[in-house]
């Protein structure tokens, strides 16, 4: 059945599961092709339209707002070249990101079971310029954790500085490994507290596989983002 040679916003709208308003904005910022006007003003909107606004979309949900953005108007300037880099760009920052939270896990582990492969913390106490150093993190990262309540250094009573014991440095390096996967800064709580009580590793585990879910969820997403791509260059 052949489709109708023009649609309305609302057409569009009900395709791509967003409202009106939404679509209008996307044509006005760029992201869909230029849509001439009816005498009396109404913008007219075809399938072309429909398959790129559907094609933005699925970038949007794979890549995010500012990388969509990016390959939707290099893609509507004719420039698949640039669009096709920005993809593989982020493709090989996911990749990156499989690969940290791989290391992280090991690392994770090998921490909270105290194994041979753990990271040896230094002995005795050390202040926070001395920790920040060890874990390769600023000072002021080590002052936002405190801030939220994951970590609780001692204060020296003579001097007013914090001091870190070895438990407080191995909590900084699980907390910094996990931001360094992607992690929430508010979910990490919990983690350390079964860890700081129980030593159970659970809430660890649970952290890990929840960040491998939505890396997995992000390539799936990048995938449908290429199948709509592939559909709109093929009929432009």
């Amino acid at each position: 059945m052949d489709e109708p040679a023009r649609l309305r916003p609302i057409d569009l709208a009900r395709a791509a599961g967003i409202s009106t308003q939404q679509v209008r904005n996307h044509a006005d910022e760029g992201l869909l092709p230029p849509t001439p006007r009816t005498a009396s003003g109404y913008r007219v909107f075809t399938a072309h339209h429909r398959r790129a606004l559907l094609t933005y979309r699925a970038l949007y949900a794979a890549f995010g707002s500012h990388t969509s953005r990016q390959i939707m108007h290099a893609v509507l300037a004719q420039d698949t070249d640039r669009a096709l880099e920005l993809i593989d760009a982020a493709h090989a920052d996911l990749h990156r990101h499989r690969q940290t939270l791989d290391q992280a896990g090991q690392a994770l582990a090998a921490i909270a079971h105290h194994t041979e492969n753990a990271p040896t913390p230094p002995s005795g106490d050390l202040r926070i310029g001395e920790v920040a150093a060890h874990l390769g993190v600023r000072t002021s990262a080590l002052r936002v954790w405190e801030q939220a309540g994951l970590l609780t250094p001692r204060r020296d009573h003579t001097t007013g500085y914090r001091t870190y014991t070895p438990a407080d440095v191995r909590l900084a390096r699980i907390v910094h490994l996990l931001r360094q996967v992607g992690y929430p800064l508010p979910d990490i709580g919990p983690v350390l507290e079964q860890l700081r009580h129980s030593g159970d590793t659970t809430a660890l585990n649970q952290a890990l596989e929840q960040r491998s879910h939505d890396l997995l969820g992000r390539s799936r997403a990048m995938l449908t983002a290429a199948a709509h791509l592939h559909e709109h260059l093929t009929h432009t």
